[in-house]
């Protein structure tokens, strides 16, 4: 499970429950008034696109907690490129079982290899260069998790996973604590009150507020927020590596080169899990 902190087989099995509880609720009867209750299957995945395949690890989780006695062959792994007419997994037993979960299954696995996909490409954009992609918080509620997940399968990086596990200054933050010190000083003894060790993000709309954040030190990261190249540029030329930085806003694949050749170490872009086209994919009996 990549070893990501927000990955658990308890989580996982509570989103399976819940999607499955969404989805099937009291019963696919279109299944079971249509199949009788021993009727053999087989079924396999067909990649019909090239991509990024995400999301196989999870669909053999979710077949074998719907049914137990689903037998599934894993033909491709997780974070594999793929082109169309290739079988990433078969699945064997009951066709009830693999009928009802069919829709979950592709439904995870075709919005996971579109995130993966589109992470791979826009990171090979930017290879050339020190920065490396991250997502942000812009995700699909109650599915977070997944989509954080393949956007690390298609070698992107996770930001924060939620409110609770790092701190991010952001610009109303500022405006509301009355300046940068304010609220960088109100977090820290905040967080020593608490017993809390989180790292700390300050973002920054100018230089002059790159500059005051050198001035209160402290933290662990500063964000440069919709900054022009040249900006960027005399940013990174003011913190002078004793920072990480991050630049964020409004940043597409049209000008995702450009900012990486900024010289910044991070750049998040909230399109790779809120505006993302799912891979086609489908599951057929055979």
């Amino acid at each position: 499970m990549e070893n990501l902190p927000y990955l658990s087989a308890e989580k996982i099995h509570e989103f399976i429950q819940q999607a499955l509880l969404e989805d099937v609720g009291s019963g696919d009867h279109s299944t079971l008034g249509s199949i009788p209750k021993d009727q053999y299957g087989q079924a396999q995945l067909i990649i019909k696109e090239a991509g990024i395949i995400a999301g196989l690890d999870l669909a053999e989780k979710i077949f074998h907690q719907f049914d137990p006695s689903l037998v599934v062959e894993i033909l491709l792994k997780d974070g594999d490129s793929v082109n169309p007419g290739d079988i990433g997994l078969k699945v064997k037993g009951s066709a009830a079982s693999i009928l009802t979960t069919e829709r979950l299954v592709l439904n995870c696995l075709q919005r996971m290899s579109g995130i993966a996909t589109k992470t791979h490409q826009l990171s090979k954009m930017i290879s050339h260069t020190k920065a490396r992609l991250m997502d942000t918080r812009k995700t699909t509620p109650n599915f977070r998790m997944i989509e954080k997940w393949a956007v690390v399968l298609g070698g992107g990086l996770n930001h924060r996973f939620a409110l609770y596990d790092m701190v991010m200054l952001k610009d109303n933050h500022i405006d509301f604590a009355g300046g940068i010190s304010n609220a960088v000083q109100n977090v820290k003894r905040y967080l020593q009150q608490q017993g809390l060790q989180l790292k700390i993000e300050v973002e920054t709309r100018n230089l002059k507020e790159v500059e005051e954040v050198l001035a209160v030190g402290g933290i662990d990261y500063i964000m440069l927020d919709n900054m022009d190249y040249d900006t960027m540029r005399k940013a990174v030329e003011i913190v002078n590596g004793k920072y990480p930085l991050e630049a964020s806003g409004g940043i597409t694949e049209e000008t995702l080169k450009d900012v990486a050749e900024c010289g910044v170490d991070y750049i998040s872009v909230g399109a790779l899990t809120h505006h993302v086209r799912s891979m086609d994919i489908s599951l057929k009996a055979y």
